[in-house]
């Protein structure tokens, strides 16, 4: 237990919001052990924050990624992370989603082998919701983790045999505005971590299931430096044998691509694997190549995993993953069941085996899942093509992979149904994670955060670089701003007939609009939208 501070030391951190819950879970003990933790390390996140900025700045002037040549020695160099637990060995189909009470109680019971609880990209970052999700936390540790519905009349509760459970922290870029020491907010990252590991870390470990996480939009090894500091001092803290946390780290952002072997390195006394965060790495590939029109993507839906950029990081990833003894987990397959048409739902379906098949043969050792109906079918799949736990030491033919083609893009038409889908997705997520939600079900798709950032960044690269659009008669006309503005007002204009206006006025799509009108405009692409997004929802 971490030792005690002064009586002024305790009194400098505070809740901004009082919310159902808050004084269970920011215990005094807690508070100080948030305040130690951020006394240590939340100078350097803003360090590291800033030196991405930096980082971009070069970008923009045109010193895209490459292969570092002073850890030249790391990459080059044969070595190994310690054997992983047995309880990590088989992870062949994950399932992801929101810290919610009833979503977490079905995912734990879905038949995946393991659950990602996300406090990130899957929720909505309001206060009420994060300090509800560790309540949650703090239940499942304590086994009394169930939830009545009263308005179905219906029971949910904890099946014996449930999926292990790991933790998405927030990333190191958000803070989290309702928890502040001396008057400054606490980095997200810290407040979810800290608060999860204070509370259960210690009884996760007794029962040979944790603590393990899931590390978000690490950008190089450094930022891993700094993780498995934090790893490190809080184990000590809270008396746990240092390598008792486990993390796998999600490569979604183009400079982590090229890190690959120094962010295991890095955390090499606690890494279990590396994840093919897809739709993140799409958006980051966007943001690093912003200014350069050589890198302007197509629609979406070209943006597929086979080919150009993203289908080099994946071999890139299972490559060195397997090299260094630790999983190689798959992306995320956001399909959802289509009720009222069987064609429609066996074609979503077939497209979710094909993908899984990609995976498995490429060499991964598990991938991801939004739906519990999904579980079957990438099951069938990785269990037919993958009889033990994990490919790790499968004899595989690599070859070698140059920089280029980390940065090869994707070539195909961008159309006028890609500008509009990427303007209704966009609102419609930010207008539902104004309102709380982060895991939405859109055109059949379960979608996070990383689709508004894909759709908007897109649309903010088409507007900049002004691309060339495809039109249903053969013609092509050029996107601007204009053109942008009067899709987004024809846009809104059929939500209000949808909603009605008395409906629409009570909604949150008006703020949306201002929110996507104002990153696609921007004179710099916005970092990420989710930052001005937060203060609206603060303020709600």
């Amino acid at each position: 237990m971490p030792k005690d501070l002064t009586r002024e030391a305790r009194n400098t951190i505070h809740a901004v919001k009082q919310v159902p819950g808050v004084e269970r879970v920011v215990t005094e003990n807690a508070q100080q052990f948030l305040c130690e933790l951020n006394a240590a390390f939340g100078s350097r996140i803003a360090a590291l924050m800033n030196a991405r900025k930096i980082r971009q700045h070069a970008y923009d002037q045109g010193q895209l990624p490459e292969y570092l040549p002073e850890t030249r020695d790391i990459r080059q160099s044969d070595w190994q992370i310690a054997a992983l637990p047995k309880i990590l060995q088989d992870r062949r189909v994950e399932i992801t989603g929101p810290v919610d009470r009833k979503m977490m109680i079905n995912a734990l019971n879905s038949g995946a082998k393991v659950f990602m609880a996300d406090f990130e990209d899957a929720s909505a970052p309001r206060f009420d919701l994060m300090v509800a999700g560790q309540i949650n936390m703090m239940d499942y540790r304590d086994g009394c983790l169930g939830f009545e519905d009263k308005a179905r009349g219906k029971t949910y509760e904890l099946a014996q045999d449930h999926a292990l459970m790991m933790i998405r922290p927030r990333g190191l870029h958000l803070l989290e505005e309702n928890m502040q020491i001396d008057g400054a907010p606490i980095p997200a990252a810290l407040f979810d971590f800290g608060l999860h590991l204070f509370h259960n870390g210690a009884a996760l470990h007794e029962a040979g299931r944790g603590p393990f996480y899931y590390l978000p939009k690490l950008e190089n090894h450094r930022e891993a430096r700094l993780w498995n500091e934090i790893f490190n001092w809080s184990q000590d803290r809270i008396g746990l044998p240092r390598g008792t946390i486990k993390a796998t780290v999600l490569i979604e952002t183009l400079r982590a691509a090229f890190e690959m072997d120094e962010i295991i390195w890095e955390l090499r006394d606690h890494i279990a694997g590396l994840n093919c965060g897809r739709w993140d790495y799409i958006f980051s590939y966007i943001k690093a190549t912003r200014a350069h029109s050589e890198y302007v993507l197509p629609d979406r839906g070209a943006v597929t995993m086979d080919d150009a950029f993203l289908a080099t990081y994946a071999a890139r990833l299972v490559k060195v993953c397997h090299r260094r003894g630790i999983h190689a987990m798959g992306g995320m397959a956001a399909q959802i069941p289509i009720k009222g048409d069987e064609a429609a739902n066996q074609r979503a379906f077939d497209k979710v085996r094909a993908d899984k098949l990609r995976e498995v043969t490429m060499g991964h050792d598990g991938t991801w899942v939004a739906h519990p109906d999904l579980i079957p079918v990438a099951q069938e799949v990785f269990d037919a093509h993958m009889p033990m736990p994990n490919q790790i030491r499968v004899p595989r033919q690599y070859y070698k992979i140059q920089e280029h083609e980390l940065l090869t893009p994707h070539k195909g038409a961008i159309t006028e149904d890609g500008v509009r889908a990427n303007i209704s997705v966009a609102l419609e997520y930010l207008a539902q994670w104004l309102n709380g939600r982060g895991a939405v079900p859109i055109n059949n798709l379960m979608e996070d955060a990383a689709t508004a950032e894909i759709s908007r960044a897109q649309l903010w690269q088409w507007r900049e670089h002004g691309a060339h659009v495809q039109m249903p008669k053969g013609d092509a006309r050029v996107f601007d701003a204009a053109w942008f503005s009067d899709l987004m007002q024809a846009e809104i204009a059929a939500v209000r007939l949808r909603l009605g206006a008395d409906e629409y006025r009570k909604s949150t799509y008006g703020e949306a609009m201002r929110l996507l009108v104002q990153a696609v405009l921007a004179a710099e692409m916005p970092d990420f939208i989710t930052l001005p997004a937060y203060q609206s929802l603060n303020r709600s």
